[in-house]
């Protein structure tokens, strides 16, 4: 058996990445096999001596559970990896597995979250850095997968630089963000948010603006145990639905999303209060079907009304712009691919279509 004096890496062994995610699972599956970043290591560790595994990193996230790891072969293993996560689960009809030069491919593509629902979202760089590096820290990892996965870090950052992949909302209520900060000059530190109702894209919106440093949160519902409950999440304040006008005076952002079949905010009432606010801007969002705001508010001074229509639109239009830097991406990952590869003196090899394999391959040992 040769081994690479430079990485580690033996001749006969393989890169492999064995998973399932949102595209071959449906999430009664992911959820079982679902692993909470507490147990990564101690199951990271179950994997690598009970699969035989030289080095592994576990990633788990709701969209998907996946195994990196170092093996002579790896279909064989698939079968006994899913196994130690989750006994009372086949997931042998959703696992696809991938091995070499494909499963750097796919590790860089997950990084770069060009495998995301949301192309470009960057919660899952963060994932996969946490998975790594705690399967560092639990010592699971050896030269091979240290240089894996800083290299899918450095393609990240690489991708993140010189393309636009990352621009743009793309949800809802990151959209909302976007249009809050460009009336308040990117600025919502002290600014004041209340949301009418307390459904669950509402909720969403407001916790994007809250995050973005919005500094107190409002909460008008019809059901004040609802209102407290979901003021409580942000350290707000809880009010009693009939007081939203007046509520108006305070606020600086509203996000409107009660279900009521009839409009809750018309613009006489909000041109009564406009006096009281001091010619402040005031940004309504509605995200309710049918509209909680009527439309003629727009006409008000200093009164930007922006509805669902307006932010699904801007949704689509920056999710095409980030598709279309997909070949850029794809570009950047090919050469760093190539040249990983190089340096573990490899080419590319092994099952690499991505599709879920048959029970037959997980359960035998590839043909070197």
């Amino acid at each position: 058996m040769r081994r690479d004096n430079q990485t580690g890496f033996e001749a006969s062994s393989k890169i492999f990445v064995a998973g399932l995610n949102y595209k071959t699972a449906p999430v009664e599956v992911r959820e079982k096999l679902a692993v909470p970043p507490s147990r990564l290591a101690e199951l990271g560790s179950r994997l690598k001596i009970n699969a035989g595994l030289e080095e592994v990193v576990l990633l788990s996230t709701c969209n998907r559970v996946e195994v990196y790891g170092t093996a002579p072969w790896a279909q064989g293993l698939v079968h006994r990896i899913f196994q130690e996560l989750c006994p009372d689960v086949d997931a042998t009809p959703h696992v696809y597995v991938k091995e070499g030069a494909e499963a750097a491919k796919h590790l860089f593509s997950v990084t770069s979250s060009l495998d995301s629902m949301v192309i470009g979202e960057t919660e899952i760089t963060g994932q996969v850095k946490n998975a790594y590096l705690t399967a560092q820290e639990a010592k699971l990892t050896g030269p091979v997968m240290n240089r894996l996965f800083q290299t899918a870090l450095q393609v990240c950052k690489e991708i993140r630089t010189h393309t636009a992949i990352g621009c743009g909302a793309t949800s809802v209520g990151s959209v909302a963000v976007e249009l809050a900060e460009s009336v308040f000059d990117r600025n919502l530190s002290n600014k004041t948010v209340m949301i009418l109702g307390a459904g669950k894209m509402g909720e969403a919106c407001v916790r994007h603006l809250a995050k973005c440093g919005a500094r107190s949160v409002l909460v008008a519902n019809r059901c004040v145990e609802r209102a407290e409950a979901l003021a409580a999440q942000f350290g707000g304040r809880a009010l009693p639905f009939e007081e939203r006008t007046n509520a108006l005076i305070e606020a600086d952002i509203v996000v409107s999303s009660t279900g009521s079949p009839t409009t809750v905010l018309h613009k006489d009432e909000i041109a009564a209060i406009l006096p009281a606010r001091g010619n402040r801007p005031l940004v309504l969002v509605d995200i309710a079907v049918p509209r909680d705001i009527a439309a003629d508010v727009e006409e008000l001074d200093n009164v930007y009304l922006y509805n669902i229509d307006h932010l699904e639109t801007i949704v689509r239009e920056n999710s095409k712009v980030r598709e279309q830097e997909l070949s850029k991406c794809n570009e950047i990952i090919a050469r760093r691919v190539a040249a990983l590869m190089m340096k573990f003196g490899s080419r590319p090899s092994g099952h690499s279509s991505g599709e879920p394999v048959s029970a037959w391959a997980l359960g035998q040992p590839a043909i070197a």
